[in-house]
């Protein structure tokens, strides 16, 4: 049975458009004499994920609402929302990199994937497994069936390039089809070697920031020296990860792929939701950028704070 893979469609203005990531809607009743039909945006709640890490780079648990700041472009920001661990469900899309030069290690990957998916996915999470090589195919459906996910991740095939761009861009598009009220999660497993890639860096950005994807990117380096490889898709998945508040890791050795899955795992289960309703209400078409303070120096100075950089406001349409 042929598996089904992403094909690449030619991109229009109005397809670029959609990149964008774009807050909710709502139509405003006519008033008198004009702007019937007209359509504004709402200021709507914004939420962030926030990973909160102790001195010893462990997930710190039951922090307060008043440990926290949030601001949008420098000003502060009231906190609407806040959960200590969040209960939103997860969905997670699980992307192999297949191709020639990772095939060495590709048994190794698939195996330490399964002890993932098995740690993970729990009632109310979802799964979908991708390889992706010159192409992202999606392996299986979004899914809570552990045996199935683990079965697909066994069954990899090696290909030939990395379309490391592409598997950004197109996970995240397949995260964004899913409903609402869920954490979106993209975890790579890939040696970072862009070669055949039809999206962009820019592209595969902004796909990552639209559906509010964090992302968790663990690079396998087939050479340890940076003399003796190309680290330009490195440095590209390191920024894109960071933009989304996700984490980068570089095992020194394939045994360290299962304390890698671990700490991934134990991460999203001790994360907080904050929310909050923009004050002043932000410019149409504009880039907003987010960030999150631990408050008090003295009290939290040993904590490292980790959530998304920011977020696409949407336009008004006549």
């Amino acid at each position: 049975m042929q598996r089904p893979t992403y094909a690449w469609p030619g991109l229009s203005l109005a397809a670029l458009l959609l990149l964008l990531p774009l807050a909710v809607t709502a139509q405003t009743p006519p008033r008198p004499g004009g702007d019937k039909g007209r359509i504004r945006v709402e200021v709507n709640l914004v939420s962030v994920i926030a990973s909160v890490l102790d001195k010893n780079n462990r997930p710190a648990p039951d922090l307060p609402k008043e440990a926290f700041e949030l601001y949008e472009e420098g000003v502060r920001q009231k906190i609407a929302v806040f959960e200590s661990e969040t209960q939103q469900p997860l969905d997670l899309a699980l992307m192999i990199d297949s191709s020639l030069s990772t095939t060495k290690e590709l048994a190794t990957e698939s195996e330490a994937a399964a002890h993932f998916i098995r740690q993970v996915v729990r009632p109310g999470d979802r799964l979908a497994v991708f390889e992706f090589a010159d192409t992202v195919t999606q392996l299986t459906e979004f899914s809570a069936d552990v045996p199935l996910l683990q079965s697909a991740v066994r069954r990899i095939e090696p290909g030939a390039g990395t379309g490391l761009y592409d598997a950004v861009y197109l996970g995240a598009q397949a995260l964004g089809k899913r409903a609402p009220g869920r954490r979106r999660v993209l975890v790579l497993v890939t040696d970072a070697g862009e070669t055949t890639s039809h999206a962009d860096f820019d592209t595969a950005r902004r796909a990552a920031l639209r559906t509010e994807a964090l992302m968790y990117s663990i690079v396998i380096r087939p050479v340890r020296s940076e003399g003796g490889r190309n680290t330009a898709g490195e440095h590209a998945l390191e920024t894109i990860t960071e933009t989304t508040g996700g984490a980068v890791y570089y095992p020194d050795s394939m045994a360290e792929l299962d304390e890698i899955f671990d700490r991934i795992d134990r991460e999203l289960r001790t994360q907080y939701r904050l929310g909050y309703y923009p004050e002043p209400r932000p410019p149409e078409k504009s880039f907003r950028r987010i960030e999150v303070r631990m408050k008090g120096a003295d009290g939290n100075r040993g904590y490292t704070v980790r959530f998304r950089k920011g977020y696409f406001t949407a336009a008004a349409i006549e």
